[in-house]
């Protein structure tokens, strides 16, 4: 009985503890209402995705650090950081070996350029 009792108990545990996240919950577009800004926005992309390769001094064959806005600002201006995020070629794919960045993610640094890369 007592088995019974604990096999009933860990299937429901298993059965709640599932969850299912869609496509479109990795992928929907986030909304700022204020400027975009490396502080608040651009840092914690960076620091999720990037970091593991691009950090001080950058490792596996990264070019450069990106642990700084001015790194940050500078990839964006003069090293085509926006193109590689963007790219969909396999052998290009960021962070390297991929997946890809979410589109979300993408867009963000896009809109983050378009308004001046602020810093704060």
């Amino acid at each position: 009985m007592k088995l019974k009792y604990y096999i009933s108990i860990t299937i429901s545990l298993l059965i709640l503890s599932c969850s299912y996240n869609s496509e479109d919950d990795l992928t929907e577009e986030v909304v700022i209402e204020d400027f975009v800004t490396y502080e608040n926005n651009i840092k914690s992309i960076i620091d999720n995705n990037c970091i593991s390769c691009h950090s001080e001094p950058p490792v596996n064959g990264a070019p450069m650090s990106l642990t700084t806005y001015l790194d940050v600002k500078d990839a964006v201006e003069n090293r085509d950081l926006i193109e590689r995020i963007s790219s969909t070629d396999q052998g290009f794919l960021m962070p390297f070996g991929g997946p890809r960045l979410p589109q979300n993610l993408i867009d963000l640094v896009i809109q983050w350029e378009e308004e001046g890369l602020l810093e704060n």
